[in-house]
C-alpha cells in the first residue's frame, strides 16, 4: 500500500465500522437491560392490577371445580403489530386454575409463590412474575414470551442500524474526500518540489503548512542551504585552486624557456633552480587541495586508536626533512601516547611542521613541546619566524589567505588544512606569537572522545 491516501481512509473507515460495532453492542445490551426492567414493571403491575380487580369483585371467579376457568381482560401493553404478549393466569391455592386470560396456556406458568422466575412452558421460556393473596386463597400468575422480548430488541437495533448502513457510502465519500483535502499541502509541495530546476536552491514556500508538514519543509530547506553553501565553498574553492595552479605553472613554463634560451650556465642552473622550487610548491599545493577535498568529503573522525607522539611525529619529519633549520622534539612526547584517527593526526602535525619549518629562518629552531600547564594537555610547535599580525590571527585559517608574513611557497592552506583535520577529531586548535621572542606558536588539545597521556617517568 503506497498511496498515504488509501492507508488513511482504510484507517480512518476501520476505526469507524469498529467504533460503530462497538456502539451497536453497547446500544443492544443496554437497550436489552432497560426493556427487561420495562417490561419486568410491567407485568408486575399487571399482576397486582389483576389481583386487586379480584379483591374489588370486578373479575368473577369460578369457585365451583365443574365450572369453566373465567376470562381475565388484561390492557394492551405490547405496540401494534406484535401479537399478544401478556398471559394471566389465577391459581388457586390447592392448585386449581380459576380464571386465565385469552391465550393463556392452560399448563401452570410457574409454580412459585411470588416473585419473578424464569420458566419453560410449551417448549418456549417464559418470563413470569407471581403475585399470592393470602386472604382470597390465590396466586395471580403473569408473564410473557422471552422470544418475544428478543423480537423486540432485534427491532429496535435494527431500527437504529438501517440509517447507518444508508449513511455508510455518504460517510465513506466525505471521509476520502476530507483526507485528499488534508494532502493538499503535501501535494503542493510535491508539485513545487518537481517543478525545480536543478539549479534552484532557494527556500521552499508553501504559505503556512499544517504543524505535521513543517519539519519536512523546515528540513529540506536547511538540506537546500546546506548545498547552496556546499556548492558556493566547492566554487570558490575550485576558482582559488585554479588561481593557485596557475601561477607555479606559468612560472614552470617561463623558467623552462629561460633554461632552453641560456647559454650561459649559471643562468641555465639558476632557471633549473627555479623550475625546482616551483615543482615543489606545485607538488604541495596538489597535496593540499587533495588533502583538503579529502577533509571536504569526511564527516565523522572515523577510527581512533592510541599513537605515541615521539615516534609519530620523527616518521613525519624524516618524510619531510628539516630543510636549513634545526628540530628538537620535547622527550616527553617520546612518552606521550594520544587517542586519535591516525590519519587526522598525521595530516595535522605534517602541516603544521611545514609550516613551521617554512617561516623559520635559516639556522633557527623549531621546537616541538608537551605544554601540560594547561587545563588539557597540548601538543605545540613553535618557531623563530616573525609570527603572525595580531589583525591576521583570526583570518590564517581561512583557505588560500596569505598574510604579509607569507612564505614564498606557501599557498594559504596549511593552516586550514590542520584547522580541519583537528575539527573532524573534535580537537581545539590553538594559534598564538610566542612571549619570549618572535615567532609562532601552534598546538592542539583533545576533547572528551580523545586523549593525551603522557606515562611516569622513573627517577
Amino acid at each position: 500500500m503506497t498511496s498515504l491516501r488509501t492507508r488513511l481512509f482504510i484507517i480512518l473507515i476501520a476505526a469507524t465500522t469498529l467504533i460503530w460495532l462497538f456502539a451497536t453492542a453497547w446500544i443492544y445490551l443496554d437497550t436489552k437491560r432497560q426493556l427487561q426492567h420495562v417490561l419486568d414493571t410491567r407485568i408486575m403491575e399487571a399482576a397486582r392490577m389483576v389481583g386487586s380487580l379480584v379483591t374489588s369483585g370486578e373479575i368473577g371467579l369460578s369457585v365451583r371445580a365443574d365450572e369453566a376457568p373465567s376470562s381475565i381482560p388484561l390492557p394492551e401493553l405490547i405496540p401494534v403489530g406484535y401479537e399478544r404478549q401478556l398471559s394471566c393466569q389465577i391459581w388457586s391455592f390447592d392448585g386449581r386454575l380459576i380464571g386465565r386470560s385469552s391465550g393463556a396456556p392452560k399448563a401452570a406458568l410457574s409454580n412459585g409463590t411470588s416473585g419473578f422466575s424464569e420458566q419453560e412452558v410449551g417448549g418456549e421460556p417464559w418470563r413470569v412474575y407471581a403475585f399470592a393473596d393470602q386472604e382470597r386463597g390465590i396466586r395471580v400468575l403473569v408473564g410473557d414470551r422471552l422470544g418475544l422480548r428478543d423480537r423486540l430488541v432485534a427491532d429496535l437495533v435494527r431500527g437504529l442500524l438501517l440509517p447507518a448502513i444508508v449513511v455508510v457510502p455518504l460517510l465513506a465519500f466525505l471521509i476520502w474526500a476530507s483526507v485528499g483535502r488534508g494532502l493538499q499541502p503535501l501535494r503542493r509541495l510535491t508539485q513545487g518540489l518537481k517543478a525545480r530546476g536543478p539549479e534552484d536552491l532557494s527556500p521552499v514556500d508553501v504559505g503556512t503548512p499544517p504543524s505535521e508538514i513543517r519539519p519536512v519543509v523546515e528540513a529540506l530547506n536547511g538540506l537546500f542551504g546546506k548545498v547552496a553553501a556546499a556548492r558556493e565553498h566547492e566554487r570558490s574553492f575550485t576558482a582559488f585552486a585554479a588561481h593557485e595552479l596557475r601561477t607555479p605553472l606559468a612560472g614552470l613554463r617561463t623558467q623552462v624557456q629561460v633554461a632552453l634560451a641560456a647559454k650561459d650556465p649559471s643562468i641555465r642552473e639558476g632557471a633549473l633552480r627555479q623550475t625546482l622550487v616551483a615543482v615543489d610548491r606545485t607538488s604541495r599545493l596538489v597535496r593540499q587541495l587533495l588533502a583538503m577535498s579529502e577533509l571536504d568529503a569526511t564527516v565523522d573522525e572515523g577510527e581512533v586508536q592510541d599513537i605515541l607522539v615521539g615516534s609519530a611525529l620523527a616518521e613525519v619529519i624524516a618524510s619531510l626533512g628539516t630543510g636549513a633549520v634545526q628540530v628538537e622534539i620535547d622527550p616527553a612526547l617520546h612518552h606521550t601516547t594520544i587517542r586519535m584517527n591516525r590519519e587526522l593526526f598525521h595530516l595535522a602535525i605534517r602541516n603544521l611542521h611545514e609550516n613551521a619549518v617554512q617561516h623559520s629562518p635559516e639556522g633557527g629552531v623549531v621546537r616541538w613541546v608537551l605544554d601540560v600547564q594547561t587545563s588539557s594537555p597540548m601538543i605545540a610547535v613553535e618557531d623563530e619566524g616573525p609570527g603572525i599580525p595580531e589583525d591576521e590571527i583570526g583570518q590564517v585559517t581561512d583557505r588560500f589567505f596569505r598574510g604579509r608574513h607569507r612564505s614564498t611557497v606557501g599557498s594559504g592552506l596549511g593552516l586550514a588544512i590542520v584547522e580541519a583535520a583537528l575539527k573532524r577529531a573534535r580537537a581545539s586548535f590553538m594559534l598564538r606569537n610566542r612571549q619570549d621572542r618572535s615567532g609562532l606558536r601552534a598546538g592542539f588539545a583533545l576533547g572528551q572522545i580523545g586523549s593525551i597521556e603522557r606515562e611516569a617517568q622513573p627517577r
